[in-house]
């Protein structure tokens, strides 16, 4: 396992973008204040990671292509999988997103499983929003939601 961090773009609400991966994919992708103490970015994973988001924040790319191995139950897989299907600048509800799996009744299923998803940004969590409109949560925090969305034009 490979871990490294990159210095998240200006204005953005945390100082750096925590970036792991295996020999399979991008493992986890979060945010934090503070570097790791150990970092390994000879991976070529995290280096397409890396470069695939420096295009992201600079407005050159609205989707990743950087292989994927997120861990999870097989719900949360599946939830992780539709949740990559949103496109960019586009948001859905919880329960658009429970309905694309199967059943309206999973919503709170759905939110559990988005509020674990390890890869964020790249698995667009921040594009799921309460049904009534407003943010609804986000694990890695509402400012950061907020940022994201703002970037992408939608707020």
């Amino acid at each position: 396992m490979a871990t490294t961090y990159i210095k998240a773009p200006t204005g953005f609400p945390r100082r750096f973008i925590i970036i792991s991966a295996d020999e399979q994919g991008i493992t986890e992708l979060g945010f934090d204040d503070t570097a790791p103490e150990h970092t390994d970015s000879d991976n070529p994973h995290i280096r397409q990671c890396i470069q695939e988001l420096d295009e992201y924040f600079a407005g050159k790319r609205q989707d990743f292509s950087v292989k994927l191995n997120p861990h999870g139950t097989e719900f949360q897989t599946r939830v992780w999988a539709q949740l990559s299907t949103i496109p960019f600048a586009i948001t859905w509800s919880y329960k658009d997103l429970a309905q694309k799996l199967g059943s309206a009744n999973y919503c709170r299923a759905v939110g559990m499983a988005n509020g674990r998803n390890p890869i964020c940004l790249i698995i667009p969590c921040h594009r799921v929003i309460a049904h009534d409109g407003s943010m609804g949560g986000y694990s890695s925090g509402l400012d950061i939601k907020q940022w994201l969305l703002r970037h992408e034009g939608i707020i």
